[in-house]
């Protein structure tokens, strides 16, 4: 049985509960911040699907997005503006906020907002970094770097459990594969949860092809579907996924983000797999 990380909703209702025998929980937003009124508008239309399922949702936005292909891509509108926005997700749609920090200097203002700090998959083997971060106390998403094996995720956990922190999730987010291009091994992911804490499967950056755009990252949504599925069927506790309105529009990974006009049938198909899983697993650990 994993760990259960708990996170209270900002305007109070249900406390969400991640892992163990618990829903599966979305953790879904815009890969970047593009505006003010674009990300409220986002968040609020996320909001009402998974709450017509009855699914949890946490929001993701990053604020500054500091791994881009490019010196000139856009990154976001900074830590300041972002995470302003960020806690206007907060305060007037009543979801909890998870963003990707990059830099020491941006952990404890992070920490005053975000509910989930989330260690980018390029940083996960930054011990101090990731130490500092964990010091915080808060939920930690620790994203699996496309270089690293499943099993040696174990030891960023203890980099985090080391100073008393055990609020931790994994997350898949898929493997390098020769040049630009990534692959998910579904057995990672109950490899990871065999660490005893939440995993998370990272359904849209694992279909994603690095720098295959030359200046920017290309990307495969359409089988996002398929490993949704074959993911919630292999047994996880959150699925994450980049949806844009436009995502031929988007600022920063349209390419393998998903239009959310296609969110509610695909989050049906996912819950009801999901339901069938922790049916049969309930109890067992697994």
């Amino acid at each position: 049985m994993t760990k259960v990380v708990s996170i209270e909703p900002p305007l109070g209702g249900d406390i969400i509960k991640i892992g163990g025998d618990n829903p599966l929980v979305l953790i879904a937003g815009p890969c970047v911040i593009e505006g003010y009124d674009e990300t409220l508008r986002m968040a609020g239309r996320l909001r009402d699907i998974a709450h017509g399922l009855s699914v949890p949702l946490i929001f993701k936005s990053s604020y500054d997005k500091a791994n881009r292909s490019s010196l000139h891509s856009y990154r976001g509108p900074g830590m300041s503006d972002g995470l302003e926005i960020l806690n206007e997700v907060k305060s007037r749609v009543g979801i909890p906020v998870i963003s990707d920090i990059h830099r020491f200097e941006e952990i404890g203002q992070a920490a005053e907002v975000l509910d989930i700090l989330q260690v980018p998959a390029f940083l996960c083997r930054q011990t101090d970094f990731i130490i500092e971060i964990a010091k915080t106390g808060k939920v930690i998403n620790l994203k699996k770097g496309q270089f690293l094996a499943p099993w040696d995720v174990k030891n960023v956990v203890e980099k985090v459990k080391s100073v008393g922190n055990e609020n931790i999730l994994l997350t898949e987010r898929g493997s390098s594969f020769g040049y630009n291009n990534l692959i998910a091994d579904m057995r990672s992911l109950p490899i990871m949860r065999g660490f005893g804490y939440p995993v998370v499967f990272d359904a849209t950056h694992s279909v994603q092809l690095p720098g295959g755009e030359g200046t920017s990252s290309g990307g495969q949504r359409e089988f996002v579907p398929h490993l949704s599925r074959a993911a919630a069927a292999v047994g996880i506790d959150a699925l994450f996924m980049e949806v844009h309105e436009y995502p031929d529009q988007a600022l920063c990974d349209g390419p393998n983000s998903i239009s959310l006009d296609f969110l509610s049938e695909l989050l049906m198909q996912i819950r009801k797999i999901d339901d069938i899983v922790k049916e049969f697993t309930a109890g067992k650990g697994v």
